[in-house]
């Protein structure tokens, strides 16, 4: 079956989370196109019916294996990546929140390799887009505050 998130008609809707557990925040590598074997943050697409909160539980649970309390969003973006010959092979936009796991255990679950609890200051070594690196400095101040 072919993966009908690649070379869409209309972009797709994500949604996207910076979680913290302390001050700790979950990165997972991702097992699937775009971006897979990178880090990242947890997230996925928003399900017909499904608000953009309860869309961001269930991705997180899916991939994280926590429950998280949603808070505000943190930024919104269009995330669009093209092939070698310049069509676009996928287009979505994504909704990043910021959240607290509340339960759960920390586990690799479904579309990721692995996941991690990382402190902000050491997220150099997990060569992370500039994108994901902004959204977590942005939710860091946001909790700060």
């Amino acid at each position: 079956m072919p993966d009908s998130r690649r070379f869409p008609t209309r972009p797709i809707v994500g949604v996207g989370a910076v979680i913290f557990d302390g001050d700790e925040v979950v990165l997972v590598k991702r097992r699937s196109e775009p971006l897979k074997g990178q880090w990242s943050l947890p997230g996925g697409g928003l399900e017909v019916g499904e608000t953009l909160e309860a869309g961001v539980t269930r991705e997180i649970e899916e991939e994280t294996g926590l429950v998280v309390a949603v808070g505000p969003v943190v930024e919104v973006f269009d995330r669009i990546l093209r092939d070698a010959e310049g069509r676009v092979e996928y287009h979505f936009v994504l909704v990043d929140f910021l959240c607290t796991a509340t339960s759960g255990r920390l586990a690799a679950g479904s579309d990721v390799a692995d996941a991690v609890l990382v402190e902000p200051s050491a997220l150099g070594g997990y060569h992370l887009t500039r994108k994901a690196e902004e959204v977590i400095a942005r939710a860091v101040e946001m909790r700060q505050a």
